[in-house]
């Protein structure tokens, strides 16, 4: 596995109010996120990628301001198909 080397001022954890490991994890997660929103990952990938179960990431989008799923109107009609009314 590769690694990526992120600088950033000291005081951003201050800023924050979290510690290092903290940091290092959200900054992971909210790359994750964005890549997934971008279409660019899968939820498997981008799961990976934040160093979290496929699960939990798809949970955790909301919290960084994506869905966690995103269908068109024909995967919703199809889903919903004779529950209507």
């Amino acid at each position: 596995m590769k690694t990526l080397s992120l600088a950033y001022p000291e005081s951003l954890e201050a800023v924050l109010n979290v510690p290092a490991e903290t940091f290092a994890a959200e900054a992971r997660m909210a790359l994750a996120v964005k890549f997934f929103e971008m279409g660019r990952l899968t939820s498997g990938q981008a799961a990976e990628l934040a160093g979290v179960p496929r699960v939990r990431f798809l949970l955790d989008c909301p919290n960084y301001g994506a869905p966690s799923v995103r269908w068109d109107e024909e995967e919703l009609a199809e889903e919903f198909r004779g529950l209507g009314a």
